[in-house]
């Protein structure tokens, strides 16, 4: 097949969205979208923009909540996409931004404490995960922040909780993905690979 060379301004082709939950200097939770997030073993790496208020978050109090919402809460995501909580806005945000301290209003979700580490939840999103950060670098950019964390805790909404509470019932969740800043929702299973832990993923009906 044929391919053209291009330049894109941004390069994100389809990764799930997270809605990360991270402590304030006064003890609230900030709660913002990300959608540079990816889990290996118990590990979850985070990518930042090295002068955002969740990076410096991150840096500072090492305690957080991986959120992610389901396809039907993008509106939601998009709630918060123009707000900071740093109490001046930063200058490169000027104009796009504003400052918002209780985040959880603004995108219309429910704060729930957490079991482990010391921010909320939100109780919305199907799947929450518990972390608690090991690491802060910058990958040779001074512009962007790689945040290490161990994932303590992981919860679900029932319906996506197989019997062994062990695995998820793929049939049930509905991840929201961005693709090129573009919010989109999962199709039809297409196949299993070799690995899967699970038989099969089962329609809802069926349960």
């Amino acid at each position: 097949m044929d391919s053209v060379v291009i330049d894109p301004p941004v390069l994100y082709p389809g990764t799930p969205v997270v809605l990360l939950s991270s402590a304030n200097a006064d003890g609230t939770t900030n709660l913002a979208p990300m959608s540079s997030a990816w889990v290996l073993g118990r590990t979850a790496v985070l990518g930042f923009g090295s002068t955002g208020h969740t990076f410096a978050n991150l840096r500072e109090r090492p305690d957080c909540v991986l959120n992610y919402p389901s396809a039907e809460l993008w509106p939601a995501v998009e709630r918060l996409a123009g707000l900071t909580g740093a109490p001046v806005v930063p200058e490169h945000k000027t104009g796009q931004f504003r400052t918002e301290r209780d985040k959880f209003g603004a995108a219309r979700l429910t704060p729930v404490p957490a079991d482990l580490v010391a921010v909320d939840r939100a109780a919305e999103c199907p799947l929450q995960v518990e972390c608690r950060v090991t690491a802060v670098r910058h990958p040779g950019d001074p512009g962007l922040g790689i945040v290490e964390a161990e994932v303590l805790r992981v919860h679900v909404h029932p319906a996506l909780a197989e019997p062994d509470l062990r695995h998820i019932r793929v049939a049930a969740w509905e991840p929201l993905f961005y693709v090129f800043r573009h919010y989109v929702g999962r199709g039809p299973e297409l196949g299993r690979t070799f690995r899967a832990t699970t038989s099969e993923s089962a329609p809802l009906s069926s349960r």
